[in-house]
């Protein structure tokens, strides 16, 4: 989508909008517009739209208002979001190619935020469709903000470099596994990377065999695709400094292998990858906006699949970190290619703290929904730290408990540990899995670490408030707002 900045609105814009305030609409509306909302019951709540026709400068035009809320609500740039998103989803496939939207009298940032809510609506996967009809297609290509105050600019500037990365991570997770798997994956993101001055460190199976990373490799046995580890830095703050590592589950189509998966649904495996594609468009868009801060990504990639040299339950597989894992079902195979991913970076590259990204388990959702991603961690400090991120942006984080009870649960008669604990706390047993990855830093000291359990949240069934039904890109805007917050601040 175009963004442009202008004075006032062009002739060539046959919508105007403008964004209104709960229970107070603008003593200037044009009198057919201000009775047309009071008779329609438009109060101007978070995400409300009316429209109506009026003349404006000679010329009759179609008038949109929208509703932002209450200004003192703590949620007010979320409320400026829905404000956009829904003159999005009214107008997107309206036959309309542009939209005036008026942003007098709002900040910088609640400008951009109006705009960021567009464009991220706006956003739709129709490369497969070959025979949509007129009225289904995406018509709206332009966006002219008039009135916007001094800043709106370079504040749009910022959030387009979060919309892009939100924006890949959605086109990874929409896209089929036939199309995206572990060596496309890397192929889609690499000139992205190293035009935006990402390092980028891709290790094949040869190398990760001769690391001994058995566990990630011993899930893509079964598939005729390679895997690979993807890593990608970001060096922006101060030089020589420790990074912060995120890591995220990549398994590009999960069939269960051997211990497959009933059909029904099957195909929703294709985002299975959700953790990696947070962490990629994350990483994207802080390399894009300069971020002030150190960071590396790493993404463990691999497809699951059935076949003569898969693993089978009951094999015992040796970890990049030397401890042995009973496999007793390969379908708990995200945590086996997650614990040799958080090895290596720690080894690789001793961060500060690690926070892990997956589609891990079923479980969290009987447990939380799609409301919240689960979050586990082994340090309060990170872990309120991610819980005051999510919070900002909308990337919801509910904390679960890790105690030695329930690590118990994971404990093999014949090798280090199973990698499943049995039915009960199933997504807390696999978290205790991985914490078992996480070592000490280089001075000794206990690492903090923190696994999001995003297995709810990173596909929705039914539109939101900023993205159609299908990939949410959750993730990305939780790692942005949480490196602004901490590390940059």
């Amino acid at each position: 989508m175009q963004i442009e900045f202008a004075a006032t609105r062009p002739d060539t814009t046959p919508i105007l909008a403008r964004i209104v305030a709960q229970d107070d609409l603008p003593g200037d509306l044009p009198a057919t517009v201000a009775e047309g909302a009071k008779a329609a019951r438009f109060k101007g709540r978070p995400g409300q739209v009316f429209d109506g026709f009026a003349e404006h400068e000679g010329s009759v035009v179609r008038v949109a208002l929208a509703g932002a809320g209450k200004p003192g609500d703590e949620a007010r740039i979320a409320n400026l979001e829905k404000a956009g998103g829904a003159l999005s989803a009214k107008y997107a496939a309206s036959g309309a190619d542009s939209i005036a939207v008026d942003l007098a009298g709002f900040t910088a940032e609640e400008a951009a935020a109006v705009l960021m809510g567009l464009r991220l609506r706006t956003w739709r996967h129709d490369r497969y469709r070959t025979k949509m009809k007129d009225e289904q297609k995406v018509t709206l290509q332009r966006v002219v903000a008039v009135g916007a105050p001094d800043g709106t600019e370079a504040a749009w500037a910022d959030a387009s470099a979060l919309a892009d990365g939100i924006e890949l991570t959605r086109e990874l997770v929409t896209e089929p596994a036939n199309v995206i798997y572990p060596g496309s994956f890397v192929d889609r993101v690499r000139p992205l990377y190293e035009a935006a001055g990402l390092e980028v460190t891709v290790l094949g199976d040869a190398e990760m065999e001769e690391l001994g990373m058995g566990a990630l490799l011993g899930v893509g046995l079964g598939s005729e695709r390679e895997s690979r580890l993807l890593a990608v830095k970001w060096n922006g703050g101060e030089a020589g400094a420790r990074p912060m590592a995120f890591v995220g589950k990549g398994v590009t189509f999960d069939t269960g292998g051997i211990s497959i998966k009933p059909g029904p649904g099957m195909e929703d495996m294709k985002w299975d990858m959700g953790g990696a594609g947070a962490v990629a468009g994350a990483m994207l868009a802080l390399a894009k906006r300069k971020a002030k801060a150190n960071v590396v990504g790493v993404m463990g990639l691999v497809e699951n699949m059935p076949d003569g040299k898969a693993m089978r339950p009951g094999d015992v597989i040796t970890s990049m970190s030397g401890q042995t894992i009973e496999v007793l079902n390969t379908d708990a195979e995200g945590r086996l290619v997650l614990c040799d991913a958080l090895h290596w970076v720690q080894e690789e590259h001793d961060p500060v703290a690690v926070v892990d990204f997956a589609t891990l388990t079923g479980a969290i959702i009987v447990s939380l929904g799609h409301e919240h991603a689960g979050l586990f961690s082994n340090d309060d400090t990170l872990a309120d730290a991610l819980t005051a991120a999510g919070r900002e942006c909308g990337d919801k984080l509910w904390r679960m408990p890790l105690a030695p009870a329930y690590d118990k649960m994971i404990d093999s008669p014949i090798a280090d540990m199973k990698n499943i604990g049995g039915r009960d706390a199933g997504s807390i047993t696999a978290a205790q899995f991985l914490q078992r990855f996480i070592g000490k830093d280089a001075s000794g000291k206990d690492r903090p670490w923190a696994h999001c359990d995003i297995a709810g949240t990173v596909w929705s069934a039914k539109p939101g408030a900023t993205h159609e039904k299908g990939a949410t890109g959750f993730g990305v805007r939780l790692i942005d707002r949480y490196v602004r917050d901490v590390l940059e601040s």
